[in-house]
């Protein structure tokens, strides 16, 4: 932020840590700003759980977009080309911001995201609920969740290699030397190693480099 010139309003700051006993017991505790702690254990930081009411809020913002979408005053006039491109700047621009993050969540979070998705596209073509949905996708050249989500990650770790930034990711990846073999064309990452018996969250993920992730 200085090197921004930008100002922390901290009547408006929080800060929220996360962590086991002994990394909690390392911060100094004296910000200026509301401080809370949360001491858990490394099983309980992976819970998914955690995306609920993140999902549950991005839901309620698009189904009033899609209501709205839907309005009979306004929908007739509309053609699916148009339709579609407000469908996208409205509803598609929430379901694909950071949704990187939701990787590996489990089925049942992905299933409400694309549940909405499916809402919005037959909006678009004004076709009933009973419809097929995949030959309505198919039509609109719309990538289901967890296709988005693989692009989304396959796009940021194009722009990583290719750019070096950010740094702080990019100093994470390590591509493993070609072999002689049929698929050495193709790049290969190596599994980073885990120092630690914490692993990254979510949560930790989302405010390290969701910013960057949104784009």
């Amino acid at each position: 932020m200085t090197a921004n010139l930008l100002t922390l309003n901290s009547s408006k700051t929080e800060f929220l840590l996360i962590g086991l006993s002994k990394q909690l017991a390392k911060i100094n505790n004296s910000h200026s700003t509301p401080l809370t702690v949360l001491e858990t254990s490394a099983s309980h930081l992976m819970n998914t759980s955690l995306f609920s009411d993140q999902i549950s809020s991005v839901s309620k913002c698009c189904y009033y977009h899609i209501r709205q979408l839907r309005c009979r005053p306004v929908r007739p006039y509309l053609d699916t080309k148009t339709a579609s491109t407000i469908a996208t700047s409205t509803v598609h621009s929430k379901l694909d911001y950071c949704n990187s993050l939701y990787h590996n969540l489990p089925k049942s979070q992905i299933t409400r995201l694309q549940q909405i998705q499916n809402t919005l596209a037959r909006a678009v073509v004004k076709a009933p609920k009973s419809s097929h949905i995949t030959p309505i996708l198919r039509s609109l050249h719309w990538l289901k969740i967890t296709e988005r989500i693989e692009y989304k990650l396959v796009s940021l770790t194009y722009k990583v290699l290719t750019t070096t930034q950010p740094s702080y990711l990019h100093n994470h990846i390590t591509v493993q030397p070609p072999r002689s073999t049929r698929s050495s064309p193709w790049v290969t990452l190596a599994r980073p190693s885990t120092s630690s018996s914490l692993r990254i969250t979510h949560t930790q993920a989302r405010s390290s480099f969701g910013s960057y992730m949104g784009k």
